[in-house]
């Protein structure tokens, strides 16, 4: 079987192997043969996928066009939870499962959006870069700060999205002592343990600080914009490790500017790489991350581990985590 992994550099810059997929067919007596791309631009698609049974990709867009004039396609792995690079419906016309790797980054993910919002509070590297510059050392006083520091204990934080990212955000929430009210489609127990759902116009007005974990749907699309953002509290933080377009940029940051959003953190944009009229850039008080919350090597291993267990699921017949 002829294998394509048409983007792999982002998920293994060269600190996992890919033996796996190459040892997939073991013991079902199905030879792999597997071609590795770092990245791979549109227009070389059509011929590093040409005799393709399987391909995988990351972020590498697979398009009606492309999958139909694939023949011998039948199998598209996700190196992601997310698929929207992926025309599902053309394939599944064409019977070819995609299968995608739920849950890898949960916890990794978890832990950027605390890493983003403890830097809001407390500037650590801003402040250490002041002392390494001397800053201490000419104080007239034992202490200085160059922020304001802020305590997360009785502030309340608004989750929308409470899937398992949202609900491990707000247990963690809860041990610094914070108000966890959260906005989902859908009401759980297990969401109850954590947080108190409400609206999501209730969470907009009540949240000191508001943290999106929530898919990007046509629905959900810019919903943090001029209007929404006109109806949070003056000083509201918002953070974003989710997607980029849930935001309008520009609404954003003209509030950033004006203070009435205290401070940003995002770790995601609508067009990535950042493009340089991005107007978050230039925005005051606003943290940007090159969407690195799932990238730490514990993380992409799992991902690694669930990429391979869908591919050998798929060879003896059973496909997993097939999201078409």
């Amino acid at each position: 079987m002829n294998v394509v992994v048409l983007d792999g550099y982002a998920m293994n810059p060269g600190d996992l192997l890919w033996d796996g997929l190459k040892e997939a067919g073991n013991g079902l007596g199905i030879s792999v043969h597997c071609d590795v791309y770092d990245r791979t631009p549109p227009e070389h698609i059509p011929a590093r996928i040409a005799g393709a049974e399987a391909v995988f990709t990351n972020k590498t867009l697979l398009n009606r066009h492309i999958i139909m004039d694939s023949p011998s396609l039948a199998y598209i792995g996700e190196l992601a939870t997310g698929y929207n690079n992926i025309d599902i419906l053309a394939a599944r016309e064409r019977n070819i499962p995609v299968c995608n790797a739920p849950g890898y980054s949960t916890d990794s993910v978890v832990q950027m959006v605390f890493a983003l919002l403890l830097e809001i509070c407390h500037h650590p590297g801003a402040h250490s870069g002041a002392v390494h510059a001397g800053r201490w050392t000419s104080c007239k006083d034992f202490a200085f700060w160059e922020y304001p520091l802020m305590e997360l204990k009785g502030k309340t934080l608004g989750i929308v999205g409470l899937g398992s990212i949202g609900k491990s955000v707000a247990r963690i929430a809860g041990a610094f002592g914070m108000n966890v009210i959260a906005y989902s489609r859908s009401v759980t127990g297990e969401g109850e343990k954590w947080a108190v759902y409400t609206s999501l116009e209730e969470l907009f007005t009540r949240a000191d600080i508001i943290s999106l974990h929530c898919p990007e749907f046509p629905e959900t699309r810019g919903m943090i914009n001029k209007t929404t953002i006109g109806k949070m509290k003056d000083g509201v933080i918002i953070i974003n490790t989710a997607r980029g377009g849930l935001v309008v940029e520009a609404d954003l940051a003209a509030a950033l500017d004006s203070g009435k959003v205290a401070a940003a953190a995002v770790d995601v944009l609508s067009a990535e790489p950042a493009k340089a009229d991005n107007p978050l850039l230039a925005a005051k008080n606003c943290i940007i991350t090159p969407h690195i919350a799932w990238a730490p090597k514990e993380a992409r291993r799992r991902l690694m581990d669930i990429t391979v267990r869908n591919f050998r699921a798929f060879l003896e017949g059973k496909p997993e985590n097939v999201v078409n």
